[in-house]
């Protein structure tokens, strides 16, 4: 299975360098990190031009501490934790928690989880059973909730069109990994 480093790696890949997109609501980014993210790390306000100067060092910092270890992403099954991170950093922590919990809970498993974003030992536990039952097809399923996730957004703001076929490029590139 793929380390945190090799995550990132792909992680880096697939964010690119700086963009600062008029349709993006994330505003001004840099290997993925937005202004915002950038701001509550340093905790200030960030300017622009730290966000276009931004070192690559940082954002594995940012993305190791902040969307990997602190959302507990690390209690997952191996097989998922490179989705489930790429979720995180694309959605925020709690969405991608509540992938897990939602395709869990659509799974069957009792008692249901609560689909509150959270890693507790309830969520991690759950995971492992989902792992164990399911196999492959836990995976496939979290996938196809985060592509109809996509699908939400842009129904709701159809401005985000222009990103959609990026995104759902994106979740193929998992699903290469289980077909």
């Amino acid at each position: 299975m793929a380390g945190i480093e090799e995550m990132i790696d792909d992680i880096l890949r697939r964010e690119g360098g700086y963009v600062d997109h008029p349709a993006d609501r994330g505003g001004p980014t840099n290997f993925g990190i937005t202004q915002n993210t950038l701001s509550r790390y340093i905790g200030r306000a960030a300017l622009k031009s730290e966000v276009r100067n931004l070192s690559e060092d940082v954002a594995r910092d940012i993305y190791e501490s902040k969307y990997f270890e602190g959302p507990r992403i690390h209690r997952l099954p191996e097989e998922i934790q490179p989705f489930i991170f790429d979720c995180a950093v694309n959605h925020g922590p709690r969405r991608a928690i509540k992938f897990v919990q939602s395709v869990i809970n659509q799974a069957g498993r009792e008692p249901p989880l609560d689909e509150d974003g959270a890693m507790g030992p309830n969520t991690a536990k759950a995971a492992a059973w989902a792992q164990n039952t399911m196999g492959d097809y836990f995976l496939k399923a979290l996938l196809e909730e985060r592509r109809n996730f996509y699908r939400t957004i842009v129904a709701a703001r159809p401005s985000q069109e222009v990103f959609l076929r990026g995104w759902m490029n994106r979740v193929d590139e998992f699903e290469q990994e289980v077909a």
